[in-house]
């Protein structure tokens, strides 16, 4: 379905290497992805190219920046169709990768991607905010990532509550959002805002990366109750 070689080359560019085996397990994604989406509305991106560059090489790109080491346990937070996590595992599969949804019928989408692919992955039914108050999820991940909209302030109070002390969080954003506003949230949650990054897509469409270590413990007040989140973010 996807033009493999098109992804191997963008991948190379990147400094990620993809074998014949991990490009085929992304076609077979690809392929799941599309048919599933004609009865579940998993992506507004169905065309093969498309899915190569928005979804594929964009959730790649965190291996150009992310220090992940041999056998990490990474979590990624509303996971949604997969992105960033089930890229980031066809490409390193000796990460310990949990995918977390609070939407069953795309974890069980997930679960069949996987399955097809021959991947093993921990899929997680619950609610970021319920997830983080559970110790055995609570504080127990080296990497936590997300690929979404929110504000940083509001994405850090999801998703810090599940790195450990000395971890880190990498949340994928697209450009124009002022992070610096958001250190003070970072700070009350057990985070050090350390770094962003910013890149562009090979179709010109502008990312960033933003990387937050985790320095101490989350207090246990958070994360608070998701209308409370959005409601009153720091």
């Amino acid at each position: 379905m996807i033009n493999k070689e098109l992804l191997k080359t963008l991948s190379d560019d990147i400094g990620v290497s993809l074998d014949s085996e991990a490009l085929l397990r992304f076609d077979t994604y690809a392929e799941e992805l599309v048919e599933t989406n004609k009865v579940m509305n998993l992506t507004g991106i169905t065309k093969p190219d498309e899915i190569v560059l928005k979804h594929f090489v964009d959730s790649l790109e965190l291996l150009k920046y992310a220090q992940i080491s041999v056998g990490a346990s990474v979590i990624d937070v509303g996971t949604g169709a997969g992105f960033p996590g089930v890229p980031l595992l066809i490409a390193r599969g000796d990460i310990q990768l949990t995918l977390l949804d609070s939407l069953q019928k795309r974890l069980s989408f997930l679960q069949k991607v996987l399955d097809v692919c021959k991947l093993s992955a921990n899929c997680v039914h619950m609610r970021a905010e319920d997830g983080g108050k559970d110790l055995s999820l609570r504080e127990t991940f080296d990497i936590a990532t997300a690929r979404a909209v929110a504000p940083l302030n509001i994405l850090a109070e999801y998703t810090l509550p599940f790195v450990k002390v000395g971890g880190a969080l990498y949340a994928l954003k697209g450009t124009g959002e002022d992070i610096k506003l958001s250190e003070a949230a970072i700070r009350e949650l057990g985070g050090e805002l350390a770094a962003e990054y910013q890149y562009e897509l090979p179709n010109g469409d502008k990312r960033m990366i933003v990387y937050v270590k985790k320095i101490s413990q989350t207090p246990t007040r958070y994360p608070r109750k998701a209308k409370k989140i959005t409601a009153n973010p720091f």
